[in-house]
């Protein structure tokens, strides 16, 4: 019930903040049309750069913090034995 209003409010707020940059476009597929035809590119890197930094910094939190992984147990026995081979 409340995503939709934290969706607007997000929006919202780019829209202020990035407004004065390059117009706030959230979309870099977007902003690529108007950069090209206006020949504007002096605030257009962070479309290409934020997409890579933020899907890597995605990624290594999900590796590391989301997933982290686990020692195996010790255990004197195994509780489940293996399959047998198909042929």
């Amino acid at each position: 019930m409340i995503a939709p209003l934290a969706i607007g409010l997000m929006v919202g707020e780019n829209i202020l903040v990035g407004g004065p940059f390059d117009g706030a476009c959230m979309n870099p597929a977007r902003a690529f049309g108007p950069a090209l035809i206006g020949w504007r590119w002096r605030n257009h890197w962070i479309y290409w750069v934020g997409p890579f930094l933020g899907g890597g910094l995605a990624a290594l939190i999900y590796e590391y913090i989301v997933i982290p992984t686990e020692p195996a147990p010790h255990h004197a026995h195994q509780h489940h034995q293996p399959l047998p081979p198909e042929d």
